[in-house]
Parts: structure tokens; C-alpha cells; sequence
């Protein structure tokens, strides 16, 4: 039996008992964790796909440790130009072993709501909510064009001479 799952945001194949390293989880080491976004569920030919996620289905994990994962170098040149930069970094990471997948009648953990109502109602009283007449500034004028110079013209005389 094995089931794809959505764990912070990847996608991962996992199976009973195996050990996965994840993004890291914000879980202490030793906790268990459990993971509602299960995409597919194959249990011995049997194949269960979400749309887009099982409902009811859930895969529960241990975390083992939180460690960095290995140096990742990024290097960049551009040839006769006397360009490079070195660059790397070393993602976090979080070890976690799969303890069980339940392919249904897994309860989700209900998330506490929060009572925006008496929030709302505050904010509204506030003078700052409420709104003051606006006044227009009146429109500014557009300066006027004056008129280009009149090109004067010298009158030529003839001269008989």
C-alpha cells in the first residue's frame, strides 16, 4: 500500500515504515504529525484518487530529526567579460518516518475560529472608519498659450541706380 501525499507544498510517493526528508516542518523532533491533503491511494491494485484530495483519508508521521540538507553551488561566469559569482546555500530540512496511511474515516482536526464579528464592529466605531465628507480642490487652470511672434518681414526696395 503506498500514497501519494502534499507535504508543505511537494508532492511525495510514500509507503508504510519508509523515511522521507521534507521541507522544513514546524514540529518538534519526536511529535507525530499528520498530513490531510492525500492525492491517491493504491492498496494492492486498488486505486483511490482524489479530486483533488481523499477526503477522509489521512498519512500520520513521526519527525526524526531537523538537519540542513547537502551544499548546493551556484556558480555563474560570462566568458571575457571578467564576470563570476559564486553563490550557494544549504536547505533545511526535516527526517520524517511514515507510521500509517488511512485511506478513510480519518477526522480532521478542526482549526479553532477566530470571532471577527466584535473585530468588525470595533473597527467600525473608530473615527478613523468613518468617513469624512471629501472636498474637491478646485481644478487648476490651464496656463494660457501665448501666441508665436509674428515673423515681420523686411520690405525690400529696389534701388535704380
Amino acid at each position: 500500500m503506498y500514497a501519494i501525499v502534499d507535504i508543505a507544498g511537494q508532492q511525495f510517493k510514500v509507503e508504510k515504515d519508509q523515511k522521507v526528508y521534507v521541507h522544513r516542518l514546524d514540529t518538534e523532533e519526536g511529535k507525530k504529525v499528520n498530513f490531510d491533503r492525500v492525492l491517491l491511494i493504491d492498496d494492492k491494485g486498488k486505486v483511490n484518487i482524489g479530486a483533488p484530495a481523499i477526503e477522509g483519508a489521512q498519512v500520520s508521521a513521526t519527525v526524526l530529526e531537523h538537519l540542513k540538507g547537502d551544499k548546493v553551488i551556484v556558480f555563474k561566469k560570462k566568458r571575457r567579460k571578467g564576470y563570476r559569482k559564486k553563490n550557494g546555500h544549504r536547505q533545511y530540512l526535516t527526517e520524517i518516518q511514515i507510521n500509517d496511511i488511512v485511506a478513510s474515516g480519518a477526522k480532521k482536526a478542526a482549526a479553532p475560529k477566530k470571532e471577527a464579528a466584535p473585530i468588525a464592529e470595533a473597527v467600525a466605531e473608530t473615527p478613523v472608519a468613518k468617513k469624512a465628507p471629501v472636498k474637491k480642490a478646485p481644478a487648476k487652470k490651464a496656463p494660457a498659450k501665448k501666441a508665436a511672434p509674428k515673423a515681420e518681414t523686411k520690405k525690400e526696395t529696389k534701388s535704380e541706380a
